[in-house]
This record gives structure tokens, C-alpha cells and sequence, in this order.
């Protein structure tokens, strides 16, 4: 097994670093060929959370996802905290007709709405828009800003905001979300920061579940999770890795049981430099499994 240290450079801040590290691990399997991992948790992360990463890196390491289901998934543009134009240009990359666009994290709402409007006039009728706040507001200012916001969203024709990816920080804030606001909700961080899918179903807290293979522990715990919410409609993220650690979130996608809604997988798009000589991003709005270049 070896392991190289990385850093690659992001083009735009995201959780307040614009730099993401880690160690990617390799090994050789029987037949010649390589198996890679990263292991990449965030600097502010405890030893239980950054455990849950160090065993899915160990997982894509030794070469042990499941059988693949589907040969591509859809994937979302994705828009960090920028400006109506560049907005425009981030949800148009990639042949992507849907887009999640981060608000809240420091924005003011008139530019997160002017973000939306920007998305929406840029996609059209066709697109499908997201928001995604990080569980950064409290429950009466997401209830006041998911209407204004599902409101933008149908600028242009456009069809309104498809979900809010956690909204708010707490299960109990979002079940009490989901009863004042028509926008559907989408858990992330409450399934696992702290939490668990158990809890978001038993709450009735949900209406789409969000799955990260590295923060929940690999493509096959993942998978598990997916087995227990029942119907509800499934979408994969990346956390921001490199190259190399979005292999495990595709793997998940194209190994779901169920076809999932547009993922959240072309997060390259927000990188300076990465790990592999090409970075890995959709074509046609699509991604699917693709050999790397590793050239850390």
C-alpha cells in the first residue's frame, strides 16, 4: 500500500478554504492493476467523522465497490456564492440542465436571489434549480427565504426551486420547515453532522435524501442507507474532493438500486489544480465511470 500527500488549489472558496489536502493511497491488486483512494476529511472534522473517510478511502483503495448498476448518471452544475454572470457561466458548463446554487454562507439575499434569477433566465424552461444552504439559516429566516427564492426560480419560465438541500441545521427545524414552506427539503448534514437517516425518516424531516460516500463511509454504507429510507428520491454529492475521491461518489451513483435525480458530482469544476492530469467533469451533462491519470 502506498500513500502520496496531496494539495490542490480550488478556484473558488468554499467553506471558507480555497485549498483542499489529503493523502491519496494506492494499491496493486493480483491482475497488475492500480486501485486508488483519498482520504481528504476537512482540517475542523473529529476523529469519528475522519474515521468514516479513512475507511472509504480504504474501500476504493483495495478495489471493493459493488457491482455497477447503470452506465452514467445526470449530474447538476453546480454554483458557488458568485455574481448573476458568472452564475450564468458556472450553471451552463457542461451540458448540465440542472444546477445547485449555494446561498446563505455570508450572501445577503438579494444576491442570492439575483444568483437564482440569473440561473433560471440561463437554463429556462428545461432547467431544474436547487438551493443549497449548508443548514445555515434558522427556521424563521429559511421560511421567509425559501418562498422569495422558489419565486426567483421560475424566472424565465423556469419551474421553481426542485428542493432546498438543508436548509436549516437541526431534524426537528427541518420537519418544522416542511410544514410552513411548499419548497420541498432535502437532508444532508442531518443524516450524518450529527444525526442519521433513521432520525430524518422518523421525523418525517425530508423529501429527498443526499448521499456522500466518503462522509458516511464508503460506497457499500452508503448504499445501506439508501436501502432504509424506502422511496424517497436519492442524489449523490461529491465533498469537495479531488478527482480521485470523486470515484467513490460516482461508483455510488451508477451502484444505487434506484435511478437517482441529477448528482451532485461536478464539483470539479471548482478546481485550480487536482490530482489527475484531466480533471474529471460531466460531458453532456452526464458522468460515468472514466480512467484517471493520477499524476500526484
Amino acid at each position: 500500500m502506498e500513500f502520496r500527500p496531496f494539495a490542490v488549489e480550488l478556484s473558488t472558496r468554499f467553506r471558507s478554504t480555497s485549498r483542499r489536502s489529503g493523502v491519496l493511497i494506492r494499491t496493486r491488486d493480483e491482475a497488475g492493476r492500480d486501485h486508488w483512494g483519498e482520504y481528504s476529511p476537512f482540517p475542523d472534522y473529529d476523529a469519528e467523522r475522519s474515521s468514516r473517510w479513512w475507511r472509504a478511502s480504504l474501500e476504493a483503495a483495495r478495489g471493493e465497490w459493488p457491482a455497477l448498476l447503470r452506465d452514467s448518471v445526470a449530474v447538476n452544475a453546480i454554483v458557488p456564492l458568485v455574481d448573476p454572470e458568472a452564475a450564468r457561466d458556472y450553471a451552463t458548463r457542461n451540458g448540465c440542465t440542472t444546477a445547485k446554487i449555494k446561498v446563505g454562507g455570508g450572501s445577503d439575499l438579494a444576491a442570492d436571489i439575483a444568483r437564482v434569477e440569473a440561473v433560471a433566465d440561463a437554463l429556462g424552461p428545461v432547467g431544474a434549480l436547487r438551493v443549497d444552504v449548508n443548514g445555515g439559516w434558522d427556521l424563521d429566516e429559511a421560511a421567509r427565504c425559501l418562498p422569495l427564492l422558489d419565486r426567483a426560480a421560475r424566472t424565465g419560465g423556469a419551474a421553481g426551486l426542485q428542493y432546498a438541500e438543508q436548509p436549516v441545521a437541526s431534524v426537528a427545524d427541518m420537519a418544522a420547515l416542511r410544514r410552513r414552506v411548499d419548497v420541498p427539503i432535502a437532508a444532508d448534514e442531518s443524516i450524518r453532522i450529527p444525526g442519521s437517516a433513521d432520525a430524518v425518516i422518523a421525523a418525517d424531516a425530508a423529501d429527498v435524501i443526499i448521499l456522500k460516500a466518503q462522509p458516511l463511509g464508503g460506497v457499500r454504507r452508503a448504499l445501506e442507507i439508501a436501502d432504509s429510507v424506502g422511496e424517497l428520491p436519492l442524489v449523490v454529492s461529491s465533498a469537495m474532493e479531488s478527482s480521485v475521491g470523486l470515484a467513490a461518489g460516482v461508483a455510488l451513483a451508477l451502484a444505487l438500486p434506484r435511478e437517482p435525480l441529477a448528482c451532485g458530482l461536478g464539483t470539479g469544476a471548482l478546481l485550480a489544480t487536482d490530482t489527475v492530469a484531466k480533471t474529471w467533469l460531466p460531458v453532456d451533462g452526464r458522468m460515468g465511470v472514466q480512467d484517471l491519470e493520477v499524476i500526484v
